[in-house]
């Protein structure tokens, strides 16, 4: 199939304007990378600047507050209930097993089968209670909460900076994707040369 010389020099021209516009468009493209790029840090500094000091400052106002109380009313009940019940427990056990040792030395000893003397085993549980209470309590004291790395505000500003990100590529897909449709031709129609 040969082609005229008018439709070779057609298709040479069509060809030049296909590679201009080819051209335009990695143009384009390139810019349209770039402002996503500076979206992307302009997001982040609004992050870091605005979003983390709200959160935080909605945090330290509303759940502050709570999570402190929660945490003295656990100490409390932990350091009046629970400690000493523990501690009168483990003194128990142990005036037990001390009356158990006197009374296996006793039939060692050969002196038999006597009464164990109540006040001298109560005054041994009571100081074996203190001890393991006090010891429970120091034990105890030393914990202190520890700070978290990243709270739900971190999360919450993460999850909202890529939602952002996202909104921004795919309005930049938006844009620069090959629709025929939209794209208009600088010369209008114009009627046939006769």
């Amino acid at each position: 199939m040969s082609l005229s010389r008018k439709r070779k020099k057609e298709l040479r021209k069509l060809q030049k304007q296909a590679n201009s516009l080819w051209e335009s468009q990695q143009v384009l493209v390139n810019e349209a990378a770039g402002i996503a790029r500076e979206a992307g840090h302009q997001l982040g500094n609004f992050r870091r600047e605005q979003i983390t000091p709200q959160v935080k400052q909605g945090y330290e106002k509303y759940a502050a507050p709570y999570v402190e109380k929660s945490v003295t009313a656990s100490r409390r009940v932990l350091n009046d209930a629970v400690v000493p019940a523990a501690g009168a427990v483990v003194g128990s056990a142990l005036s037990v097993w001390d009356a158990a040792n006197d009374t296996r030395a006793r039939f060692a000893a050969g002196k038999g089968l006597s009464l164990p003397d109540a006040k001298k085993y109560a005054k041994k549980a009571d100081k074996y209670g203190a001890k393991a209470t006090k010891k429970i309590s120091s034990q105890l004291s030393g914990l202190q909460p520890k700070k978290q790395g990243m709270g739900a505000g971190g999360v919450i500003a993460i999850i909202l900076g890529a939602a952002a990100a996202l909104g921004v590529i795919y309005a930049a897909w938006q844009t620069l994707r090959a629709d025929d449709e939209l794209w208009v031709a600088d010369d209008p129609l114009r009627a046939p040369d006769e």
